[in-house]
């Protein structure tokens, strides 16, 4: 197979996103395909005995079992690497395949993190419940507040991890001051980067060293496949990530990188269209609830950071209402149109309601601590025309008092 026709890898390199996002990492076989071609296979042969003995003692590229390469998943790899800016990627099973895996992979006994409160609630079971059972200790601290990464910092200080927008919180961290922070005391930044991806925001460009993805989301973007994906450069790579992964096998499966690959040739037209969307809703939705978390409004509290730091606001945002829970389940029970769904990056509009899904078991003292109370809805908004989502909120809210 020939990586773009033939192709010199530095012309590819120089391509804009819009372009990397159709044809970079593009692969072809003596058939001349234009599509990428999937390749379902577990394993490989080879014309001899020394070629296989060669590749497995690296001394000869090429395909040796899926665990550890295969040219569907390499040519997903090479496309989020490019978009990213990363030197290297490799794909993963899950978003939080991907989460662990960046984490597990560089950890060790004795070791110490400085996580984000705010945070996905897997995301957050991994910091107060796995890590732990190996010895490692977290830290958890209001993301937003710079003040706070410092003080949190302990000579044994190996990892910051956040995600930003956070999960349900909408809160936004400072990339630059975080991560210079980091480098400054040698400490790695593992940036959650799933709710913006790199068609509107690089956390690499403001100096993470490792940034992780649930492909599910934006990147498959139709609520098709689950995948996910982290981006490092070819040194973290190699000599911390690819060993981990290479024993442990939480690899993205041949069919799922497909369809992720397809998901990112429209990914810069649906996040951008999702975004005008959210910001319509966002603005009707700011009249009726008491409370709005929406970056892209100036209300909320850090939306000059988030305007410099993201292209656009993004699909998702949250709200609250005083309800508490009876009120936010009656909102999703009267929607007619918008689907009540825990996930994310769909072209569906979906909401859900995570004090009782997403964030369910992290515990109430942990989300009280978060910020994610009972009353707290979030929604992503999809590609429908945003008036017809602006009628069926107006009645859900009228039928639930508000």
């Amino acid at each position: 197979m020939k990586r773009n026709a033939g192709l010199d890898r530095n012309i590819t390199k120089g391509w804009r996103p819009a372009t990397q996002a159709v044809r970079g990492g593009t692969w072809r076989s003596e058939h001349g395909e234009t599509s990428e071609a999937l390749f379902l296979t577990s394993g490989y042969t080879y014309d001899d005995a020394a070629t296989v003995a060669a590749r497995f003692s690296g001394e000869q590229t090429g395909m040796t079992y899926s665990r550890l390469q295969n040219p569907t998943v390499e040519m997903l790899e090479e496309r989020i690497a490019l978009l990213e800016g990363a030197e290297a990627c490799r794909a993963q099973a899950t978003g939080m395949a991907a989460m662990t895996t960046a984490l597990l992979c560089q950890l060790n006994s004795g070791d110490h993190v400085v996580a984000a409160k705010a945070a996905f609630g897997s995301c957050r079971w991994l910091t107060d419940n796995l890590l732990p059972r190996w010895g490692i200790t977290t830290t958890t601290i209001d993301a937003t507040d710079n003040a706070a990464w410092e003080a949190a910092i302990q000579p044994n200080t190996k990892v910051f991890f956040f995600e930003t927008p956070a999960n349900p919180t909408m809160g936004i961290v400072d990339l630059a001051y975080v991560c210079g922070l980091a480098k400054a005391h040698g400490i790695t930044t593992v940036v959650d980067n799933a709710f913006a991806t790199s068609a509107l925001q690089r956390p690499m460009d403001y100096g993470a060293d490792v940034v992780a993805y649930s492909a599910t989301k934006m990147m498959d973007g139709q609520g098709r496949v689950l995948a996910g994906a982290v981006c490092a450069s070819a040194k973290f790579m190699e000599e911390k990530l690819l060993p981990f992964q290479r024993n442990t096998g939480p690899n993205c499966a041949p069919f799922n990188a497909w369809v992720v690959l397809k998901g990112l040739e429209t990914l810069d037209l649906r996040i951008h269209r999702q975004s005008e969307n959210a910001l319509k809703v966002g603005r009707f939705m700011e009249g009726r609830v008491p409370r709005i978390l929406h970056p892209g409004l100036p209300s909320h509290p850090q939306h000059d950071l988030a305007m410099a730091q993201m292209k656009a606001c993004g699909p998702i945002f949250s709200f609250d209402v005083d309800g508490g829970r009876a009120q936010a389940h009656a909102i999703l029970d009267a929607l007619q149109l918008i689907d009540i769904s825990n996930n994310i990056g769909d072209s569906r509009s979906l909401m859900t309601h995570p004090a009782s899904t997403t964030h369910h078991g992290v515990g109430p003292d942990v989300r009280a601590d978060m910020g994610v109370g009972e009353g707290m809805i979030r929604i992503n908004v999809g590609l429908e025309d945003p008036d017809d989502l602006i009628e069926d909120l107006d009645r859900a809210l009228t039928a639930a008092g508000l």
